[in-house]
């Protein structure tokens, strides 16, 4: 049975709690609330995605290419596509924000994934993920909806697609793709 993202999943480390509101390949949506002290574990680049906050309840603080940003309920923020970013609870409260990225792409199968391994508790004491095996399942199933960390550069990071795509089958992380996402969806060979 694939990850049902259409169910809220808790992390108990980072405070953030996704859930699916919609999906096509015009535009991903979900709920994502943050507890207070909450964050993003790690600062990030979309490749080919515009994201953008719609704050309903608290404060969204966001780093955007270094730059502090600081949204309130009715208040919105985007991300264009290629900029770096990490957001976080900016009050005591929680922050409630539905999020879109743009297009939709894939993000569906990547957010499977990305819930998949924080479901199994594959992450590390500040609630990343573990890079590696991400690694793998994006270019196992060809994703487009890519997000880089920034502590990887760019070019490291082409390496580190290819170089975990032919390790995760070595140490048997297609199997847990095939749970996270379904037979029918993996698009490459085991």
């Amino acid at each position: 049975m694939s990850v049902n993202l259409y169910e809220p999943y808790t992390n108990p480390i980072t405070g953030e709690t996704f859930e699916c509101t919609s999906f096509t390949e015009d535009c991903y949506r979900m709920k994502w609330t943050v507890a207070p002290n909450g964050y993003v574990a790690l600062e990030h680049i979309h490749y080919f995605q515009d994201e953008v906050f719609y704050v309903k309840q608290g404060q969204l603080k966001i780093k955007i290419e270094g730059s502090i940003h600081l949204a309130n309920p009715g208040e919105s923020i985007t991300v264009p596509k290629g900029f770096s970013h990490l957001a976080e609870n900016g009050s005591n409260e929680y922050l409630v924000c539905d999020v879109e990225y743009k297009p939709g792409l894939d993000y569906y199968t990547f957010f499977q994934c990305f819930i998949g391994l924080q479901l199994d508790k594959n992450y590390d004491k500040r609630g990343q993920i573990n890079i590696p095996k991400m690694a793998y399942f994006m270019n196992k199933t060809k994703c487009n909806a890519l997000a880089r960390p920034t502590s990887i550069p760019k070019p490291m990071f082409t390496f580190v697609l290819k170089f975990f795509g032919l390790i995760g089958p070595l140490a048997g992380w297609n199997k847990q793709l095939e749970r996270y996402i379904g037979p029918a969806n993996n698009m490459a060979t085991s």
